[in-house]
């Protein structure tokens, strides 16, 4: 029974995955009036995304390294789900843009000429904040995407200067052990001159002839 259980619950995740699990499908231009079908579509994103990475999961658990998939799977979870939540915020804050300018819009049509100008100003400056923040979010993206890269490149740079330090190191330690070689031998030259010269001088004193006796002298 409990063997049909798992079975059944393993059909049933399949079946709500669909298929492997695919990256999330990109965001379509927003329209006035379009922000509650767009969050339907995050939240339809949202679901058939966990529903694939939770198949996913269960396929983990048949896997030798059970926590390593897990761990993949986990990472490009959050990757996915973080990229629907900037979804939603970028979402959020075009809504409340365009609140802000239909209450401004709303606004001018009931004020002066003098207030009127005030609400133009206040609207613009509201849509030059809402661009600032969208192009703010562009660059984080952007170095977020290039931040692997960066980070290799430093690897590298690391890498090959640690290799000409050693290779430095081992020039300078060849030099001295030839260096020390060198001495060496000069050394050894300089005892076998010596000892030939010592040989020279003992084989040349043992040719000297001593010299002759006095005669005595007369008595």
């Amino acid at each position: 029974m409990k063997k049909f259980a798992i079975a059944f619950f393993l059909i049933t995740l399949s079946v709500l995955a669909g298929a492997q699990t695919a990256a999330p499908l990109p965001a379509p231009a927003l329209e006035p009036g379009n922000t509650e079908t767009e969050r339907a579509r995050i939240s339809a994103e949202r679901a058939r995304l966990e529903a694939g990475f939770l198949t996913e999961d269960v396929a983990c658990y048949k896997k030798f390294a059970v926590n390593n998939c897990l761990g993949k799977v986990n990472s490009r979870r959050r990757e996915a789900l973080a990229d629907l939540r900037r979804q939603e915020i970028s979402l959020n804050d075009e809504e409340r843009r365009l609140k802000g300018a239909e209450q401004l819009r709303r606004t001018e049509e009931k004020s002066s000429p003098e207030r009127k100008q005030e609400a133009a100003s206040s609207r613009t400056k509201a849509l030059e904040d809402a661009q600032s923040r969208l192009e703010r979010d562009k660059n984080k993206q952007q170095e977020r995407a290039a931040a692997p890269s960066k980070a290799k490149a430093n690897s590298d740079a690391s890498a090959a200067k640690l290799r000409n330090s050693q290779q430095k190191a081992q020039a300078r330690s060849d030099k001295q052990a030839a260096a020390a070689e060198e001495a060496k031998k000069f050394n050894d030259r300089q005892k076998e001159s010596q000892a030939r010269r010592a040989q020279h001088e003992s084989e040349r004193l043992k040719q000297v002839k001593p010299s002759a006796k006095s005669l005595p002298l007369p008595e």
